[in-house]
């Protein structure tokens, strides 16, 4: 079974990737602090964040200061995923194991829920895709003077 998938990184209060899967209608979202690896000895962490629209696959563009999520976010990485069991029944269960088809991320991949139950763990598996010499790039220049700007209003 394939679907779309997207990984936006986000330059919001702290840089993080959000990873988006297409299920049940909707994009499940889990934002990945550390960003996405293809070293399988990286065990990410992934955070469950609510839904959110198909519409939303294709986003790029600047979230207004105040709003939620606020910052830069721009596409990192997109392309198909697939199952071979239905997704969203392995996300009830709290395991997806799925194979990306992206430009930067291939190969098979799990999202292991953890027993606080909001937080996943995002393992890359052993394949002929995976690289233990990983290194993650990302598409957008840090803004370090916005950074300080929000550390002195704090």
């Amino acid at each position: 079974m394939r679907n779309r998938f997207v990984i936006h990184e986000h330059h919001a209060r702290n840089l993080h990737f959000d990873l988006r899967l297409e299920m049940a209608g909707v994009l499940r979202s889990w934002a990945v602090p550390k960003g996405i690896s293809m070293d399988p000895a990286d065990k990410r962490l992934a955070v469950h964040v609510p839904d959110h629209s198909l519409s939303y696959i294709d986003f790029e563009g600047t979230l207004a200061e105040g709003s939620y999520g606020a910052g830069e976010v721009r596409v990192w990485d997109n392309g198909d995923y697939e199952t071979d069991t239905d997704a969203a029944k392995q996300f009830e269960k709290g395991k997806i194991v799925f194979r990306f088809f992206g430009l930067k991320v291939r190969g098979e991949f799990s999202l292991v829920r953890m027993h606080d139950r909001k937080n996943w763990l995002l393992i890359k598996a052993k394949d002929h895709f995976a690289d233990p010499d990983w290194v993650l790039e990302t598409v957008l220049t840090p803004r370090p003077a916005l950074k300080r700007a929000r550390k002195e209003k704090r």
